[in-house]
């Protein structure tokens, strides 16, 4: 039961953060390292993925896969925040602590991801 209700939160979690990709993609437009292209369409291809990811880890059948794309996502986008918190002036409304708390919540994240990979 409890793995269900971890796989729903999980799954909802990624859900809305992919959605906030298409409500404020100026945000993570902005938290982009400048090394990479097409900071616009990134943003959307990654909250694509993260609405699919978050989606998939809902039904049954695709739970594995969805997780191990998920664990990919997560390693795709930490650039990005270590980005945020090399330049934390480049994000004021954000105190510095925050953005080097995002560094390991991704490790969380990924952990928890993986967990849907066994059975």
């Amino acid at each position: 039961m409890l793995k269900l209700a971890l796989t729903w939160l999980l799954g909802v979690l990624f859900v809305a953060a992919g959605v906030n990709h298409f409500v404020k993609p100026d945000f993570y437009v902005k938290i982009m390292p400048p090394y990479l292209p097409w900071h616009y369409e990134l943003v959307l291809i990654s909250g694509v993925f993260e609405i699919l990811g978050g989606i998939g880890l809902l039904i049954p059948y695709l739970t594995v896969p969805a997780a191990w794309g998920l664990i990919a996502l997560l390693v795709a986008v930490f650039p990005a925040n270590l980005h945020m918190a090399l330049h934390p002036e480049q994000f004021p409304d954000l105190p510095p602590v925050v953005l080097w708390a995002r560094l390991p919540l991704q490790g969380v994240l990924i952990a928890w991801a993986y967990w849907f990979t066994r059975k």
